[in-house]
């Protein structure tokens, strides 16, 4: 078993690959190669002049900007100083910022660039326990001086002079460092009010960096592209506390406009998106399938149609006939490997979906197509996995058995309970939410759930989602929603109808496809408004909601919906970083629509 403490973890993978390449950037058109020894090298001078500059171990230290190497590099300074890690989301507006930087009174932020300077200049008076700010991307900053702020370079040379002068500083702090000391603090999204601060031990990452590779293995030759934001646990375990373990290379992104341009490049073997990155992927192929001529799509229809009949069977642990094999081997080589080249899938081994659910229309989509996606579920308080469906045994409308190691059990009121090496250690400075959620060694996890005959679990719903009608009727509304985002003209869906007579539905568009439709079918618009009223529109996702309502028992069909006027916007408050909708603002921000839908007699 992998050592419990960061730290050596890293070590031994340094000393083990040395030279290798540990992560890739692109810079200026070209990749560029940082190795193990390089980076083991400036994590030390990170942390040797955070310790020189006074960080004390349990320390916190703020971390925000996109992904690069210098995050990881920063992450593992901090760590192996014996400080604590915060990563800060770098969409957040500068009073949530604030509300990290004060919750966790980190002494030490390290910024990305300009932008994110100026939110520190916001409340800098009102954070004193904070020493100093450190930039790493100087772009537009030439001139700036002030005696908090420091430079990237100047940390590192700081620190190089440091190690030059007490050799032994940095890998003595190291030692001091035990497993149950805090690895990262990892505040969760706030779906339902203030971010809280998850306090994650180095046994708890160290012990997930391994497991999560026991059941699906992966290889120090692997490659994975980095481009969840950091600061989410899903994204950190395969970009960091995984990597450390296994030895395989991250590559960075150039930016998230550049993601579909990367994948292609790069072409990981081992991949990972919340499930809005998969449907959107979905919706391209058939956007783009449907300006294919009519061969094109003649052909596209019966390979998939082979592809899902074949992946019908194996998703619910059936033989594949010797003859539908062989068809299936066909329309791969003739449609699906050349789909999997454009999408830069052609070399994936396995895919994950995690952080929220994942319509099984979607994962059945993309196994048909030969691309092995299957689902995960965890959270943040428990270092991100809890089931996940194996390489070989994925199945409809689950999310897999426990990962080796992991307890999990079902509490008389439905809800999923967790124990395991990775149970987290609490809320940071918040008892109450502590005790709320941590009850015998058991993690209480929110979510309500089951196991059917092959102990694979199935999410039925969040314990505080569940709707309950007039009629007494128990209505899951994800299952619903999920449902509805399969179609490629519906970016989100909120599912109303807790005591009331009826389902009622928010419907949020996706504006790339919805206006491809409206451009090929000649209706006029203006702005986004015009577009989510135009009645042609409305049509179109009406007929959407009739064909999700056929699949549905009648108590759960949506019986009316509106389409949101608006975008919903993060610095809004309206969705997480990882995408989610948050369900109690949207119902409070758009209840007047929702009073509307009501009090319209049912059409």
């Amino acid at each position: 078993m992998t050592a419990e403490v960061v730290t050596k973890v890293f070590k031994q993978t340094v000393k083990k690959y040395g030279d290798r390449v540990a992560m890739r950037k692109k810079e200026y058109g070209l990749w560029h190669d940082i190795s193990w020894n390089d980076f083991y090298r400036r994590a030390k001078y990170v942390g040797s002049a955070l310790i020189s500059l006074g960080l004390k171990k349990g320390d916190c230290v703020s971390i925000i900007g996109d992904n690069c190497p210098e995050w990881v590099i920063i992450d593992l300074g901090v760590q192996c100083a014996g400080g604590v890690a915060v990563g800060v989301y770098s969409t957040n507006a500068w009073p949530q910022v604030e509300y990290v930087i004060s919750d966790s009174e980190s002494k030490f932020f390290f910024v990305e660039n300009e932008e994110q300077l100026d939110k520190w200049l916001n409340f800098r008076d009102n954070v004193p326990k904070l020493q100093k700010v450190i930039v790493w991307d100087l772009e537009g900053l030439r001139h700036f001086e002030d005696p908090m702020v420091m430079t990237f370079d100047d940390i590192l040379e700081l620190g190089r002079q440091v190690a030059e002068k007490e050799p032994d500083l940095f890998e003595s702090r190291m030692e001091e460092i035990t497993p149950e000391d805090l690895s990262v603090l990892i505040y969760t999204s706030g779906t339902t009010g203030p971010p809280k601060g998850a306090m994650l031990t180095h046994k708890n990452v160290t012990w997930m960096g391994e497991a999560i590779c026991i059941d699906n293995p992966v290889y120090d030759t692997d490659e994975v592209m980095s481009f969840l934001p950091l600061c989410h646990i899903f994204e950190r375990l395969f970009s960091v506390f995984a990597q450390i373990t296994h030895g395989y290379t991250v590559n960075f992104i150039e930016s998230l406009d550049t993601v579909t341009d990367n994948m292609r490049e790069i072409s990981p073997t081992v991949g990972y998106a919340v499930p809005r990155i998969w449907e959107k992927y979905l919706s391209a192929v058939y956007i783009r399938m449907s300006d294919a001529t009519w061969f094109k799509k003649l052909l596209f229809g019966i390979a998939l149609k082979i592809g899902k009949t074949r992946a019908t069977l194996k998703m619910n642990f059936k033989p594949v006939p010797f003859y539908l094999e062989a068809l299936y081997q066909i329309a791969h080589f003739g449609v699906f490997r050349k789909l999997k080249e454009r999408l830069g899938f052609d070399r994936l081994r396995v895919a994950y979906s995690g952080a929220a659910p994942i319509s099984p229309d979607v994962l059945h989509f993309f196994q048909s197509i030969g691309v092995n996606l299957i689902e995960g579920y965890g959270q943040t308080e428990g270092t991100g996995v809890t089931c996940v469906s194996r390489v070989d045994k994925v199945k409809f409308g689950t999310v897999g058995p426990p990962i080796t190691g992991t307890e999990v059990k079902i509490a008389e009121d439905g809800e999923i309970l967790v124990k395991s090496p990775s149970v987290f250690k609490g809320y940071y400075k918040n008892p109450e939410s502590t005790a709320e959620t941590l009850k015998d060694g058991w993690l209480y996890s929110g979510d309500v759930g089951e196991f059917d005959e092959d102990g694979y679990l199935k999410i039925t719903d969040r314990k505080k989602d569940i709707i309950v009608t007039a009629g007494g009727k128990n209505i899951t509304p994800q299952y619903i929603e999920n449902k509805l985002k399969f179609s490629p003209y519906v970016n989100d869906a909120v599912v109303i109808g807790d005591r009331r007579k009826f389902l009622a539905s928010l419907i949020m568009i996706d504006e790339d496809n919805v206006v491809k439709y409206a451009q090929d079918n000649k209706i006029q618009f203006s702005t986004y408004k015009d577009l989510t009223q135009s009645p042609e529109i409305v049509k179109l996702i009406q007929t959407e909601v009739d064909q999700v309502n056929e699949t549905l028992a009648r108590v759960e069909q949506v019986k009316k919906f509106t389409i949101l006027p608006k975008k919903l916007y993060e610095e809004d408050g309206e969705v997480t970083p990882t995408m989610k909708v948050k369900r109690k603002y949207v119902n409070e921000a758009f209840g007047d629509l929702i009073e509307a839908m009501y009090k319209r007699k049912q059409g």
